[in-house]
């Protein structure tokens, strides 16, 4: 033989072997109802975890991303095509979690989801989720009301609370609606109710509650606001609205408060959890991991150029104060 085509030989061999390899990665379908700019932090957070399991993207594992860019209906589409290519774990947020739930009863799903796990019927119960499904719970939903007990401290002389909320998950919104009104009607605050589910009506939304001047507006724990944590502190400065959001990435970006629990931790532990489950755990063994870890964050710089005075009270409970 030749040497140029023993060396062609061998070089072939190698890429066919590479090949192989490559297609023998298991494959991650990551499916969410937002996008990929507005969730590269928590796509970090779900690498680490994986990491932690001792998988490394495109060394020992390979994700498929699906992003909706807030677009639910196209989601079935996007869960029907993970299960057609056989994909080794599904991981999702909500509600995208549930459309996957609803497209395969085979393939593991690690959800991550600020509602209750049980009560939207992703898994039967938080110790032995059974089933393909497991996951990871914020307390986010369970402490919204909390954020219209901020509203209520912050400007106590505002008898109304704004709430916005995204129409295109109507489920979920109808959960944060009926305890938000709960929560007013104990505080006897009016609630107006305010619906967005584009870059264009949330900005609409919060150029008319400035307008209005009518108090602060709290924003309903929504996966596609999650990713747009940037933009809502920024339309909420720009038009003078006092907002309480519940992720600290929306007070960093200059929100006035955010109170709720890490999303970045939740999908860490959905990374764990895809990681064990490649390696052989079954969904049902893995109980359902609740995130309880809640802070309390204060912008002042942005009270500030709002004219509003935090009462010490507010302060004194916060665990980070921005200045």
């Amino acid at each position: 033989m030749q040497r140029r085509a023993f060396i062609a030989g061998v070089g072939a061999t190698t890429w066919s072997i590479a090949g192989r390899a490559q297609q023998a990665l298991p494959v991650i379908g990551f499916l969410n109802v937002a996008s990929a700019t507005g969730y590269s932090n928590y796509v970090a957070a779900f690498r680490d975890g994986l990491k932690e399991s001792g998988y490394v993207e495109g060394q020992s594992i390979a994700i498929e991303y699906r992003w909706a860019e807030g677009h639910y209906d196209r989601l079935p589409e996007m869960a029907a095509d993970l299960v057609r290519r056989q994909v080794s774990v599904i991981a999702a947020n909500t509600p995208a979690n549930l459309i996957a739930k609803a497209a395969t009863n085979t393939i593991p799903i690690v959800f991550t989801t600020a509602g209750d796990p049980v009560q939207l019927g992703l898994v039967a119960s938080l110790s032995r989720p059974g089933g393909n499904v497991t996951g990871v719970s914020q307390l986010n939903v369970e402490i919204g009301p909390k954020r219209l007990e901020l509203a209520y401290q912050l400007m106590p002389n505002a008898n109304v609370v704004g709430f916005l909320l995204n129409p295109s998950d109507p489920a979920r919104a109808g959960e944060l609606l009926k305890d938000a009104e709960a929560a007013a009607a104990r505080l006897g605050l009016r609630l107006d109710v305010f619906r967005a589910a584009t870059d264009v009506e949330i900005e609409t939304v919060i150029s008319e509650f400035g307008r209005l001047k009518a108090g602060v507006l709290v924003i309903g724990s929504d996966a596609l606001f999650n990713s747009k944590s940037a933009l809502l502190a920024e339309l909420a400065l720009r038009h003078a609205v006092p907002a309480i959001y519940q992720y600290n990435e929306f007070a960093s970006a200059g929100g006035l408060i955010s109170y709720g629990s890490s999303i970045e931790d939740s999908y860490r532990w959905a990374g764990v959890y895809a990681g064990r489950i490649l390696k052989g755990t079954k969904p049902s063994e893995l109980p359902v991991q609740r995130s309880t870890r809640v802070e309390l964050i204060v912008n002042l710089k942005t009270a500030k150029a709002l004219g509003i005075t935090v009462p010490l009270a507010l302060l004194g409970r916060a665990d980070q104060i921005i200045e």
